[in-house]
C-alpha cells in the first residue's frame, strides 16, 4: 500500500472522528450557552408575578400557581397556599442570580438576571460614648451573647403570612439615616448601617408596620438598647432599636398599626430616633423599599 493511500485514509478517519466528537458535545455547549442567557427583568417579573424591585438590599415578593415550585440560586423557596413566596438580597449581593420555575407537570425554566448595583451614602456620626466605639474586654462576652440571642430570634419559624401585605411606616418623621450607608463613629470606620432611622422625640409610639409575632422583646441590649423583633412569616423579620419602652412580650401576636414600643435614645445613639431594620433569613434588606415615600406622607399631613 502506498504512503499516499495510508495518508488519505488516516486523514479520512481523523476527520470522521472529529465530526463525531463535535456532534457529541455541541448539544451540551448549546444548552450551556442557552442557560447563560440573561432574562430581562420585565420578563422575569411576568413569569414569577413579582411585585417588588430586584436590586441589592431588596425584599422581593411574588406569586405563582400554588402547585408550582420556585427556587433562587438552587435553593427552594417556601410557597404559600395561595402561591405567594418571598426572597431577599443583602446589601452587597453579587450581580448574577437565577430563578427557576417548575410547573405542576414538571416542566422547568431557569432565568438568569443581574442585580443593579446600588451606590450607598457615607455618614459620619460624632458624640458617641467611647464605651460603644471601643467596648471594654469585660463587656465583649455580653455583646457576643446578645449577638447570638438576636440571630436566633430572627431565625425562629412562625406561621404567618403578613409579609405579603402592604407595609406601613412604624413612625412618621424626618429620615436621619438610610440603609447601606457606610458609618464612621467619632472618626473611626464601622460597619454599614442596615436600617432606616427616623428622628422623632422620645416617647413617640412605634406601631407595627405589618402583623406578626414578637420573637424578642428586650428593654436593654448593649448596642441597640430597648429592642423588639417581629416575625412577619416566611423568615422575614422587623427589628426596632433604641426604644425607651417596650410594650409587647415575646410570643405575642400583633396586628398592623398596633403599638409595640416607644421611641428612645438607648444603646449606641446620639439622640432619640427609631432604627427600623428588616431581614430575610440572614440577608439584611432595606425597609424603605417596602413603604410609601416618607416626604410625600409628611407633606400630606
Amino acid at each position: 500500500m502506498s504512503l499516499n493511500l495510508i495518508s488519505a485514509r488516516t486523514s479520512f478517519f481523523a476527520t470522521a472522528l472529529l465530526v463525531m466528537v463535535m456532534a457529541a458535545i455541541a448539544p451540551g455547549q448549546a444548552m450551556a450557552d442557552e442557560r447563560a442567557v440573561t432574562t430581562p427583568q420585565a420578563d422575569i417579573r411576568a413569569v414569577f408575578g413579582l411585585r417588588d424591585q430586584m436590586l441589592q438590599g431588596a425584599l422581593v415578593r411574588g406569586k405563582v400557581s400554588p402547585d408550582a415550585k420556585v427556587s433562587l440560586n438552587g435553593e427552594a423557596l417556601e410557597i404559600s397556599k395561595s402561591g405567594e413566596f418571598v426572597f431577599g438580597f443583602d446589601r452587597d449581593a453579587p450581580g448574577k442570580h437565577t430563578l427557576t420555575f417548575t410547573s405542576a407537570d414538571g416542566k422547568t425554566s431557569t432565568h438568569s438576571f443581574v442585580l443593579p448595583e446600588r451606590t450607598y451614602a457615607e455618614q459620619r456620626v460624632e458624640g458617641i460614648e467611647h464605651k460603644y466605639v471601643a467596648p471594654a474586654p469585660e463587656v465583649l462576652k455580653r455583646i457576643r451573647q446578645e449577638v447570638t440571642l438576636v440571630a436566633n430570634a430572627r431565625l425562629k419559624s412562625v406561621a404567618h403570612d403578613a409579609v405579603f401585605d402592604e407595609f406601613v411606616w412604624p413612625v412618621l418623621g424626618p429620615i436621619s439615616g438610610v440603609y447601606g450607608s457606610q458609618r464612621w463613629y467619632n472618626g473611626n470606620p464601622s460597619r454599614p448601617h442596615f436600617g432606616v432611622d427616623v428622628a422623632v422625640p422620645t416617647g413617640t409610639v412605634v406601631k407595627a408596620p405589618a402583623a406578626g409575632i414578637v420573637v424578642l422583646a428586650s428593654p436593654d441590649l448593649y448596642y441597640s438598647g430597648g429592642t423588639v423583633i417581629m416575625n412577619h412569616g416566611y423568615e422575614v423579620t422587623s427589628s426596632f432599636l433604641h426604644l425607651s419602652k417596650v410594650l409587647v412580650k415575646t410570643g405575642q401576636r400583633v396586628e398592623q398599626g398596633e403599638p409595640i414600643a416607644e421611641v428612645g435614645a438607648t444603646g449606641r445613639v446620639t439622640g432619640p430616633h427609631l432604627d427600623w431594620r428588616m431581614n430575610w433569613k440572614k440577608a439584611r434588606v432595606d425597609p424603605q423599599l417596602l413603604v410609601p415615600d416618607m416626604q410625600t406622607l409628611l407633606e400630606s399631613k
